[in-house]
């Protein structure tokens, strides 16, 4: 599986779900993947599993929510790679809405929001990207970001804002040749999924399974999407053939949302 060009990509969350999917992805169209994740064994056990894949990648250690941690991801990224040019704003986090604490609040907009902007603000600015004329930003959004969910308000409010940084950002960088898009996940098997399945067992004071059969009745395909599936799409966005498509929030939730 190809692309026309390979480039360098940065993805954050690279480590599992579908951030690792996207790693994959990426990597096996003919890029160079450079990943971040919040521990160094996390960062470096998946860097050895992809390059014992003949896969091209590498990564470091990163706090999304710290500037200064990002600044020091996008040069690593540059230094190992080149200028970036591909951005895949992948990390994230959830949290119940039940006696929400400003510290939780604060911590799931950071992650999700506010790190979306810093990350790409430090590539347009020192990752080469608006230097090569052409560029992909692919930010990880939800269905939730274009509606509420329950016990999910600071994941929906995030999102939403995700949502809508996409589509401004996607205007203001259409003359440069640069694309931004999000993909917006519905449930999909991956652990955050687990801990949100988890946190709905204690909220409603009911089993596991009640909790699946409830989510998988609402999804029209009648299973959850898979990394693969989100990251499929991801890769797509990518490629010369994806060139005019700028400024969308594009589900993969088998379904779950039209909209």
């Amino acid at each position: 599986m190809t692309t026309q060009t390979s480039t360098a990509a940065l993805v954050t969350g690279g480590t599992s779900g579908i951030g690792l999917a996207v790693v994959r992805d990426l990597a096996r169209r003919g890029h160079r993947v450079f990943l971040c994740a919040r521990t160094e064994q996390q960062a470096k056990e998946t860097v050895t599993d992809l390059l014992d894949e003949g896969l091209e990648a590498a990564g470091a250690v990163a706090d999304v929510r710290d500037p200064d941690s990002v600044k020091a991801l996008v040069a690593a990224a540059v230094e190992a790679f080149g200028p970036i040019g591909i951005l895949v704003n992948n990390a994230g986090r959830s949290g119940p809405t039940a006696d929400l604490t400003d510290e939780l609040w604060d911590d799931v907009i950071a992650t999700n929001l506010t790190s979306v902007f810093r990350l790409t603000r430090e590539v347009l600015r020192n990752g080469g990207m608006q230097d090569r004329g052409r560029g992909r930003i692919i930010n990880i959004a939800s269905p939730a970001g274009k509606q509420g969910v329950v016990l999910g308000a600071p994941y929906s409010a995030s999102k939403h804002g995700v949502v809508g940084f996409t589509k401004a950002l996607g205007n203001e960088l259409a003359p440069t040749g640069i694309t931004v898009n999000a993909v917006c996940p519905g449930y999909v098997e991956t652990p955050m999924a687990q801990r949100v399945s988890s946190g709905c067992v204690a909220a409603y004071d009911t089993s596991e399974e009640q909790i699946m059969q409830k989510f998988t009745a609402k999804i029209p395909l009648g299973r959850y999407s898979t990394p693969e599936e989100v990251a499929g799409l991801v890769g797509y966005l990518t490629t010369d053939m994806a060139a005019s498509i700028t400024s969308q929030a594009l589900n993969v939730c088998s379904g779950l949302g039209n909209f």
